[in-house]
C-alpha cells in the first residue's frame, strides 16, 4: 500500500511540475529606441501603464543615458566624480531619472530592464587607470584584469544604487556616447569568441547568479555572433545555461532589411532566446506610410519563396514551439537616425499590437490577432475590415518592390541606398567608410543589373510598386473607424506612400537613363525630358501633401546618409544624380 501511495504522490508531483513548466510566461517586452543625441521620442509606448494595458510584461529603457552611467564609482576612487562638480551633478540627475523610470514601471505592474552599451566608463576613470585598462591602441580592453575588476565594481554599485532594477540588456559592437557627455567607451569584443565568453560569464556570475537579476545578452555585434550559427554556438556552448540569462536576437540575419534571410542563429543551442522585431521600420518609412510586416515576420515574407528561398526556418511560426523560444521584444518606436518624424503612431501600434499579442499566445494565427486589432481600434463594418486587411497586406508587397526587389537579386549591401529619411543616388563614395555613407550602393546595383540585362525589368518593378500604392490609396478612402484622426491618417499616409514611391520610381528611371547614356555615350533626351518632368511633379505633389495635412509625417530628403550630426547628409544623393543628368539633357537640347 505505501508503495502505491508513493507512486501516486510521485505522479502528482510530476504532473504539478509539468503544469508549472507550461505556465511559464513568455517575455513580452517593448522598447522605444530614442534617436541618439535628440530629444526623447514623444510616444504612448513610453508610458508603462499603456504597455501593461497592451499585454506587455516588461519595458526596455533605451534613452542612451545608461543606468551604469548614473553611478559615481566612489568606492573605486572619489575623484572620478568629485563632490560639487558639474559631472557629479549630471550623474545624480541621471540616477534620479533611472529611479523614476523603475518606480513607474513597477507601479504599472511590469518589469524594467535597462539597455546597456558595454564598454561605457567615465572619462575620468579611464584617464586615472589608463595604463591598467587600455591596450597598446589606447582602447579599453577586457584582456586587462583591471578592466574586469572595474566592471565587477560597476555592477556591484549599479544594483546597490538601483536595487529594484530587474535586469540589463547588453549590447556590444556599437557604442553610443551621444547622451553621456562625461563617459567614453568602445567595443569590448577584441578577441572574437573568447571576448564574448569572458563578458557573458562575468555578467552571468555577477547579475544572474549573485543577484538573481536578468541579463538579456544581445547577439547584435560585429564579427559573426549575430548572423553565424557556428560563431553563435562557439560562444554559447561555453556558457552554462541559467534561468536568468537569455540571448536576444533579431529575426533577420543582419539588420532589419526585407531582403535579409531569417536569422540562422534562432532555435539552436541550449539557451533561451527572445526575438527582437522592429515595428517602426527604420529603412522603410518609420511609420510615415502603411508598412505592415507582422504577417511576414510570423508566417514568412513573400520574398522567402521567390528570390530569397530559405534553406532553414523562415518565420516565427516555425520556431515558436522550440524549447529555446522565450518570447518577443518589439521595438515599437525608433531605430536608426533622424526622420521621417511622425505625429501619429497608428502604423507602429498595428505592428506592435500584432507581434506582442501573438507572442503572448502563439497558438493564435496572425490573422486572428490582426482582427483583434481591428476590434480594438473600432474598424467594425465588414467592408472596412476587408479593405483594411487588404491594404495592410498590399503595403508589404509595395514596400519590397519600391525599396528593394521581390523578383530580382538585391545584394545585401545595396539595401543601404536608402535609409532613415534619405534617398541615395548613383554616384560613388567620396567620404570615409567609417561614416557609413549610403551613396555608391545604387551605382553597384545599376552596374550589375545593366550587365545582366535586368535594368529595365527592375525599373518596371518600381512602377509596379506605384500601381500597388494606387490600390492602397483607393482602399484607404473606404475605411471607416471610430477614431477619425486615425481614419484620416490612414488616407494621408497612404498618399504619402504613393507619392514617395513615385519619386523613387521616376528618380530611378532618370538615373537609369543617364547611366545607360554614360555607358553607351548615347543619351535618350526625349525620355530624359519626360521623366525629369514627372520627377519634378512628384516632388511638388509630395511637398503639397505635407503643406496641406497637419498629420503628414516629415518628408524624405534626396541626399545620401552619412553619420555626421546634425544633418546626417552632405551633397551626394538622388538630387545630385538627377541634376547631373538634367544638365546633360538640357545641353543636348541646345
Amino acid at each position: 500500500m505505501p508503495t502505491r501511495i508513493n507512486a501516486y504522490l510521485i505522479a502528482l508531483l510530476f504532473l504539478a511540475n509539468s503544469l508549472f513548466a507550461q505556465k511559464v510566461e513568455p517575455y513580452i517586452l517593448d522598447m522605444v529606441h530614442n534617436n541618439p543625441g535628440e530629444p526623447l521620442t514623444v510616444t504612448a509606448f513610453n508610458n508603462p501603464v499603456y504597455l501593461q494595458q497592451k499585454g506587455y510584461n516588461g519595458q526596455v529603457m533605451n534613452d542612451f543615458t545608461f543606468a551604469h552611467a548614473a553611478i559615481t564609482f566612489d568606492k573605486l576612487n572619489p575623484q572620478i566624480f568629485p563632490q560639487g562638480s558639474k559631472e557629479r551633478e549630471w550623474v545624480m540627475q541621471a540616477a534620479d531619472r533611472v529611479r523614476k523610470n523603475i518606480k513607474a514601471a513597477h507601479a504599472a505592474g511590469i518589469k524594467v530592464y535597462y539597455f546597456t552599451d558595454i564598454i561605457v566608463l567615465p572619462k575620468k576613470l579611464v584617464e586615472l587607470y589608463h595604463d591598467e585598462i587600455c591596450n597598446e591602441k589606447g582602447k579599453i580592453s577586457f584582456e586587462r584584469p583591471k578592466t574586469i575588476e572595474i566592471h565587477r565594481l560597476m555592477l556591484d554599485e549599479l544594483f546597490e544604487t538601483f536595487p529594484d532594477l530587474d535586469g540589463l540588456v547588453i549590447r556590444t559592437g556599437e557604442t553610443y556616447l551621444n547622451n553621456v557627455p562625461y563617459h567614453t567607451g568602445n567595443n569590448p569584443i577584441t578577441n572574437g569568441v573568447e571576448s564574448h565568453v569572458k563578458l557573458i560569464n562575468l555578467l552571468r556570475d555577477e547579475v544572474c547568479v549573485k543577484r538573481n537579476k536578468t541579463i538579456f545578452y544581445r547577439t547584435w555585434s560585429f564579427g559573426g555572433m549575430h548572423d553565424s550559427a557556428a560563431y553563435y554556438l562557439a560562444v554559447t556552448n561555453q556558457i552554462e545555461p541559467h534561468t536568468n540569462l537569455i540571448f536576444s536576437i533579431k529575426h533577420t540575419k543582419g539588420d532589419y532589411h526585407r531582403t535579409y534571410d531569417f536569422n540562422p542563429t534562432l532555435a539552436i543551442g541550449k539557451h533561451k532566446q527572445i526575438i527582437e522585431v522592429e515595428c517602426q521600420r527604420e529603412y522603410e518609412g518609420k511609420g510615415a506610410f502603411p508598412n505592415y510586416v507582422m504577417d511576414g515576420v510570423i508566417n514568412g515574407f513573400e520574398e522567402y519563396g521567390t528570390n530569397k528561398p530559405q534553406k532553414g526556418f523562415k518565420s516565427l511560426n516555425e520556431i515558436k514551439d522550440n524549447k529555446n523560444f522565450a518570447g518577443v521584444w518589439s521595438w515599437s518606436r525608433g531605430g536608426g537616425w533622424v526622420g521621417p518624424y511622425i505625429s501619429n503612431e497608428f502604423w507602429c501600434k498595428l505592428n506592435a499590437f500584432v507581434i506582442s499579442q501573438w507572442g503572448k499566445d502563439t497558438k493564435q494565427t496572425e490573422e486572428t490577432v490582426f482582427n483583434l486589432f481591428m476590434d480594438d481600434n473600432g474598424i467594425r463594418n465588414t467592408s472596412s475590415r476587408k479593405a483594411f486587411r487588404e491594404l495592410c497586406l498590399l503595403s508589404a508587397k509595395a514596400v519590397i518592390r519600391g525599396h528593394e526587389s521581390a523578383k530580382y537579386h538585391f545584394d545585401k549591401d545595396w539595401v543601404w541606398w536608402s535609409r532613415d529619411e534619405f534617398l541615395g543616388g548613383i554616384d560613388t563614395f567620396n567620404v570615409p567608410q567609417k561614416l557609413f555613407p549610403s551613396e555608391g550602393f545604387l551605382s553597384q546595383g545599376f552596374h550589375w543589373y545593366y550587365d545582366h540585362h535586368l535594368l529595365d525589368s527592375v525599373l518596371a518593378e518600381k512602377q509596379e510598386a506605384v500601381a500597388i500604392w494606387k490600390k492602397i490609396v483607393k482602399l484607404s478612402s473606404t475605411i471607416e473607424m471610430t477614431n477619425k484622426q486615425d481614419q484620416d491618417y490612414i488616407k494621408v499616409s497612404s498618399n504619402y506612400g504613393l507619392l514617395l514611391h513615385r519619386i523613387i520610381a521616376d528618380g530611378w528611371k532618370v538615373m537609369a537613363l543617364g547611366f545607360v547614356g554614360d555607358r553607351t555615350g548615347n543619351y535618350d533626351k526625349k525620355e530624359l525630358a519626360i521623366y525629369l518632368k514627372k520627377y519634378d511633379e512628384d516632388w511638388a505633389a509630395y511637398n503639397s501633401l505635407k503643406a496641406n495635412n497637419a498629420s503628414c509625417a516629415s518628408l524624405y530628403k534626396p541626399y545620401a546618409f552619412i553619420n555626421i550630426a546634425p544633418t546626417y547628409h552632405a551633397e551626394q544623393g538622388m538630387a545630385a544624380s538627377v541634376e547631373r543628368y538634367r544638365k546633360i539633357a538640357e545641353g543636348l537640347k541646345k
